[in-house]
């Protein structure tokens, strides 16, 4: 039976990589009884990082899901990757649920994708609450941590508790509404009075937060203002009320490998944060119409669902993880997939709780599950009733940042290649692939090196590929900047038929992008028409292979004005070697040199650091063409050959701590400078003598 909706909350855990989310979503189900023993990350025996790759490198790489029932209420968790090169998992898994919890690590304070998925967390209006976790670690600061937020993330942040003990004397905490000390006996939460030395300092707090409570309400804080005081109800009341609407975020401090404020946060959970039925009606648009249409969260209502998680098991085929917003989905029914205007036959639903399904007849509105081998369903696409079709707002993923080239370790892997990727594309929609005709090199592109690793270490496990990976060629392109008149002749006599092929070429630039134009300028039957289509040909063939460095020839005229023939030994192919032969001569006397493609770059950094990114991209030979400020983040836009770029993620990284980020497009091509055009030639030259 589907559960009551009012009684569903459905959390995003999000935060920086490594700071215990996935170790606080194991303590939660562990506290609710979900399971009987309490997994560990380092032991790679959680329930949510069940993924051999993290398992190996004890972290999250993907989204996983998994569920409690807790003092009547059934909690959904949706448990997030922290690296930044996986944050588009957070960013799909934030799409679809009513609150989050932000954890930060009680050492660290606020780290670069706390600032991105609190920023996500912001465009999606989410109510969200901060942990302060591992505050049993040596130099656990909790003060210290909370003005690290409140500096760095917007919002007013306000602690519900303050700690009790700190590092390895960590063991409870005082909670400012009760004014109570909650510690952790026998998997239980006692309450006793707050320790003497404590009394003060909660006080103080609690002050802070009768205050911040007041000034959530004009007519509160006009009664606070007069009397210096509010009565516990009102507080409660304005507190929860300002938590649901996000105008508060609460700071709470745990230590989830221990258990402790665990309880606390589940009771806030279920207390303050909002029901699917809470966050009201969902809207999207009719498929038929165009027209905006809205669907109330009410089993009742048609049917209306989003996929925000696609896993692709080569053992059990496509799951497709989903939130219903309305209607009731059922197991054994038809469904269209309106993003893509394809039926899909639904056989299993299922919870999942973390790898494992539990298999459930139909599934409300707020609830989150799983159903089996839909054949044309991808993330963020929505699922709905047929005859009231509906699509809801997708998900909108980051483009690539960065691009390597693969090839098979051994040859006949081509198609396994092609197949794998297939299918963890549809797995990961960040993850590009495509084959580059310019230098025959098939590149996979992702959102960082560790994004391209990992993809191809599960193409060795799952799919049993085996790649190397190397940089991308650059796609340079070959013409000259001069002009030249040359003959192209070919004469061959041999025992029997001869051939023979004479042609005057004159070679001169066109303006860049103007590709290639052929000009037939002979007259009086120099050469005779059949053989004009074979010059041009063999003219199209040498442009092709490339003359100066093996790349293509572009923006250049060739006219073709004079030549000779002979009635008997003259051929296509003849006049296809005297034209390429002509080409080549000519081609190398027009002063020849490379083009290279510019991207345009843009790149958003903390402000702080825009000297060191302009300085850097001054040094990848890049010209700065704007820069934005917005707040404490400036947007510099550059424009800067692919050549200097291939190595610019890590040194980004590097220089602003994992802070910034950057996207690149091509935008034109420019003339390679001669001393960097000389290696380039070189290199080239080189790598054609060692494959000869």
């Amino acid at each position: 039976m589907a559960t009551d909706i009012t009684k569903i909350r459905n959390i995003g855990v999000v935060g920086h990589g490594g700071v215990g989310k996935t170790s606080l979503v194991e303590a939660m189900l562990f506290a609710a009884g979900a399971v009987t023993r309490l997994g560990r990350v380092d032991d790679g025996t959680t329930t949510t990082d069940f993924d051999p790759d993290e398992i190996k490198r004890k972290i999250s790489l993907s989204t996983a899901v998994a569920y409690c029932d807790y003092k009547g209420h059934r909690l959904n968790f949706v448990d997030t990757p922290g690296y930044g090169d996986f944050v588009a998992d957070a960013r799909a898994g934030l799409r679809v649920v009513s609150a989050a919890v932000v954890v930060v690590d009680a050492v660290a304070g606020v780290q670069v994708q706390t600032e991105k998925v609190w920023k996500i967390a912001s465009d999606y209006a989410l109510p969200r609450v901060v942990v302060l976790n591992r505050m049993d670690r040596e130099r656990a600061d909790f003060f210290r941590s909370l003005e690290s937020l409140q500096r760095r993330l917007k919002g007013r942040l306000c602690p519900l508790q303050v700690p009790l003990g700190g590092e390895a004397d960590f063991r409870g905490v005082v909670d400012l509404i009760k004014m109570k000390a909650l510690l952790l006996a026998d998997g239980k939460v006692k309450e006793a009075d707050i320790p003497g030395e404590l009394t003060e300092t909660a006080k103080a707090w609690r002050e802070k937060l009768t205050e911040a409570a007041a000034e959530t309400d004009d007519d509160l804080l006009a009664k606070y203002l007069e009397e210096g005081a509010i009565g516990e109800d009102e507080m409660l009341k304005a507190l929860g009320r300002a938590i649901a609407e996000g105008a508060l975020v609460p700071v709470l401090a745990a230590a989830a490998t221990r258990s402790i404020g665990v309880h606390a946060l589940m009771d806030l959970i279920i207390q303050e944060f909002p029901s699917p039925a809470e966050r009201g009606e969902v809207e999207g648009i009719d498929p038929r119409t165009q027209a905006a249409v809205r669907r109330a969260a009410d089993p009742k209502a048609p049917l209306s669902a989003l996929v925000f998680k696609t896993i692709s098991d080569p053992h059990v085929g496509k799951l497709s993880v989903f939130r219903v917003y309305s209607g009731t989905f059922r197991s054994d029914s038809q469904v269209l997939n309106a993003s893509r205007e394809a039926r899909e036959r639904v056989g299993h639903l299922g919870w999942l709780m973390g790898k494992t399904q539990k298999p459930v007849e139909a599934l409300g509105p707020g609830e989150v599950g799983v159903v089996t081998k839909l054949k044309d369903t991808l993330t963020g696409d929505t699922l709905c009733d047929e005859a009231t079709p509906i699509v809801l707002p997708g998900i909108a993923f980051p483009e690539p940042a960065i691009s390597f080239a693969i090839q098979p370790r051994t040859r006949g892997d081509e198609d396994k290649i092609s197949t794998a990727l297939h299918r963890m594309a549809e797995e990961d929609p960040t993850l590009h692939h495509h084959f580059d005709p310019e230098t025959k090199q098939l590149l996979v592109s992702g959102m960082g090196q560790l994004h391209v690793e990992v993809a191809v270490e599960r193409m060795r496990r799952k799919y049993n590929v085996d790649v190397l990976v190397l940089p991308p060629r650059i796609p340079y392109k070959e013409t000259v900047k001069g002009r030249a008149e040359v003959q192209g002749k070919y004469k061959k006599q041999t025992g029997g038929r001869g051939q023979y092929g004479d042609t005057w070429l004159k070679i001169e630039p066109l303006q860049r992008g103007g590709g290639f134009e052929f000009v037939d300028d002979i007259f009086g039957g120099a050469i005779p028409r059949n053989f004009i289509p074979s010059v041009e040909k063999g003219v199209r063939d040498c442009m092709k292979r490339g003359i100066m460095a093996g790349y293509p020839v572009v923006d250049l005229r060739v006219t073709l004005y004079d030549g000779s023939y002979h009635d008997v030994d003259s051929s296509d192919m003849a006049f296809q070697i005297a034209a390429s032969m002509g080409l080549q001569k000519g081609f190398m006397e027009a002063h020849p040199i490379l083009l290279e493609p510019i991207m345009n770059v843009e790149v958003t950094a903390p402000a702080d650091h825009a000297g060191d990114v302009i300085g850097d991209l001054n040094g990848r030979r890049g010209r700065i063409v704007g820069m934005e400020p917005d707040g404490e983040i400036v947007a510099v836009r550059a424009q800067a050959p692919m050549a200097e770029m291939l190595t610019y993620e890590s040194s980004l990284r590097s220089m602003t701590g994992g802070r910034g980020g950057y996207s690149m497009e091509f935008s034109h091509y420019e003339e390679v400078p001669a001393h960097l055009a000389e290696k380039v030639v070189a290199a080239a030259r080189a790598e054609k003598d060692k494959n000869h």
